[in-house]
């Protein structure tokens, strides 16, 4: 009979450690399962990160969406950055241009990446950007400052109980991934 228990809790044992080793896989899985869920769905508020191609389209005068602007920065980063305009009021299909302000408050000339995001997450299939300071790394010299321009539009298709999209960029420093990496962005401001 203890030969018969040794057996058991060996092959107990033995399914832990398979049902451990499985749970670690699936941890490392959900990630890429996850983004792939949330392109499919359309939801998380990723945008698109390459720029979108404006098509002369009817504009929607009878509608009006609020597009609200937000940019956060890690407490870390010796920098000012923030909308030229917090909010606005645009028809879909209309060419919208708009601009964020960086400034460097540091000594030494520091690079940092934007990475957007839309709220609520079902509009960031609608939000389209033609051009956006998100696509480059932004460079900026010593106590420098820079315009930093957005031009977008929402499509008209976007669904009708979506009256407010936030654009949220959080800005981060990437100084160190850049070194000895020369210069990748959209160039050093003065």
């Amino acid at each position: 009979m203890t030969q018969e228990k040794g057996r058991s809790h060996s092959r107990l044992i033995a399914l832990l450690l398979l049902g451990a080793a499985g749970m670690f896989g699936f941890g490392f899985a959900l990630v890429p399962l996850y983004d792939v869920l949330c392109q499919a769905l359309g939801i998380n508020g990723k945008t698109n990160d390459t720029p979108q191609q404006y098509q002369a389209m009817v504009v929607d005068e009878n509608r009006l969406v609020t597009v609200e602007f937000i940019a956060q920065i890690p407490g870390s980063m010796p920098w000012e950055f923030g909308p030229k305009v917090k909010r606005m009021q645009v028809n879909p299909g209309q060419l919208i241009r708009t601009a964020f302000i960086a400034t460097n408050l540091s000594d030494t000339p520091l690079t940092g990446q934007a990475v957007p995001s839309v709220s609520p997450g079902q509009g960031a299939a609608y939000f389209n950007k033609t051009e956006c300071f998100c696509f480059n790394r932004q460079q900026l010299d010593a106590r420098a400052s820079a315009e930093l321009p957005l031009i977008f539009y929402v499509d008209p298709d976007l669904p009708a109980d979506i009256n407010t999209l936030t654009l949220s960029y959080t800005l981060f420093d990437i100084t160190a991934r850049e070194s000895g990496g020369g210069n990748a962005g959209q160039g050093v401001a003065k």
